[in-house]
C-alpha cells in the first residue's frame, strides 16, 4: 500500500531509500511496464500549473522527493524521516545492485557523445552491469515508426530499467505515454547522465544537504535557468507557506 504526501498537490511517495530500489527491483525483475518520477520543485510546480504534467506524476508508479525543498516540506508535513530521493544517486546506487545481479538496464537520452562516457564510466565502476543498450534521440518529435522502433529495441533487449534522462517535463510526458508499451520500469533522471559522465559538475555535497543545488546550477547556467528558478523558487515558496498555513 503506498504512503503519499501532497506537496502543492502533487502526490510524493513516502519512502526510504531501501523501499525505494526494492519497489525497482521488484518491477524490473518482472518487467513490469511502469515509471517513476523524481521530483524537484521545479516538478511539484510545474504539476500545479500544466495540467498534463501534473497527470503524468499523479499517474507514475512511484514520485520521490528529488529536491531537499520537496523532502523538507514533507517533513514539515509529518513526515518526520522522510529522506531526499534523488536522481542521479538512485540511478548510481541501483546500477550497483543490477551489476551484482547481473541485471541488464537501458539508457534513453543524452547526448550521443555523454552516453559514450556515461557507459564508460558505468562499466568501469560496475563491472558486472550490462547495458542492454543506450540511444540518444534527437530533439525533435519521433515519427510513429520511429517510435514504434525504439520501444521494440527496448524490449528485444530484455532490460528490467530504463533510465529516461530527457529532461522535465518531456521525460515524465514520455514515459507516461509508453507505459503498456516499454516492458520495464522507466525511471526519469534528469541531468543524470552529464552528472555522471562528468560533462556537467554537479554541485558539492555540503550545497546538496542544505538544499541549494538549484543555486549551483544557477550559477553554472545562469542564462538558461535564471527564469526558470526565479518564476518556480518564489512559486514553491509562496505554495509551501500556504499549506502549512492551512494544515494549522
Amino acid at each position: 500500500m503506498r504512503k503519499l504526501a501532497r506537496v502543492l498537490g502533487a502526490p510524493i511517495d513516502v519512502v526510504d531509500w531501501n523501499e525505494a530500489l526494492t519497489r525497482l527491483s521488484s518491477w524490473a525483475s518482472a518487467r513490469t511496464s511502469s515509471y517513476v518520477c523524481i521530483c524537484n520543485v521545479h516538478s511539484v510546480v510545474t504539476a500545479a500549473r500544466e495540467p498534463a504534467f501534473g497527470k503524468a506524476v499523479a499517474e507514475a508508479d512511484m514520485a520521490t522527493p528529488d529536491g531537499a525543498p520537496v523532502a523538507w516540506m514533507m517533513r514539515k508535513l509529518g513526515h518526520t524521516k522522510q529522506a531526499r530521493i534523488n536522481g542521479p544517486d538512485l540511478m548510481w546506487r541501483y546500477c550497483a545492485l543490477a551489476a551484482q545481479r547481473g541485471e541488464s538496464i537501458f539508457l534513453y537520452g543524452g547526448a550521443p557523445e555523454t552516453l559514450d562516457i556515461l557507459q564508460h564510466r558505468l562499466l568501469v565502476s560496475f563491472p558486472g552491469l550490462r547495458i542492454a543498450g543506450a540511444v540518444s534521440p534527437p530533439f525533435r518529435t519521433l515519427s510513429a515508426e520511429e517510435d514504434e522502433a525504439v520501444v521494440a529495441q527496448i524490449n528485444a533487449s530484455a532490460a528490467g530499467t530504463v533510465w529516461v534522462s530527457l529532461g522535465c517535463p518531456k521525460q515524465e510526458l514520455w514515459m507516461a505515454a509508453h507505459r503498456g508499451r516499454v516492458q520495464a520500469v522507466m525511471v526519469g533522471v534528469g541531468a543524470a547522465f552529464d552528472y555522471h559522465a562528468g560533462t556537467i559538475a554537479r554541485a558539492p555535497q555540503w550545497m546538496q544537504d542544505n538544499g541549494l543545488e538549484w543555486l549551483h546550477r544557477l550559477c553554472s547556467e545562469p542564462r538558461r535557468l535564471w527564469r526558470r528558478y526565479l518564476v518556480t523558487n518564489s512559486l514553491f515558496v509562496l505554495g509551501a507557506a500556504r499549506q502549512l498555513l492551512a494544515r494549522r
